[in-house]
């Protein structure tokens, strides 16, 4: 079957389960920034940002870099806490 190809599809990344893990995260992360045209050093610092602190700091670099682009889906109560 050939098709046009989906736009605006939607990017979902359900934390509570195995792509909430902190290396899947920033494995998507590198993934999309260069989809989406980042340089390699703009990556490397992104990727510095994430792990400077814990996972909810990885979680919301993530969202800060990637709002717009990815939806993450979660019921952890600290993360949704401190959502903007």
């Amino acid at each position: 079957m050939i098709r046009k190809p989906k736009k605006n599809k939607e990017i979902i990344i359900d934390l509570d389960g195995p792509d909430g893990n902190a290396f899947h995260l920033m494995a998507h992360a590198k993934s999309i920034a260069k989809t989406v045209g980042y340089a390699s050093d703009e990556i490397g610092l992104m990727i510095d940002k994430m792990v400077s602190g814990d996972y909810t700091n990885l979680v919301k670099t993530f969202d800060e870099y990637f709002e717009g682009y990815v939806i993450l889906e979660t019921s952890n109560p600290d993360l949704l806490e401190n959502s903007s």
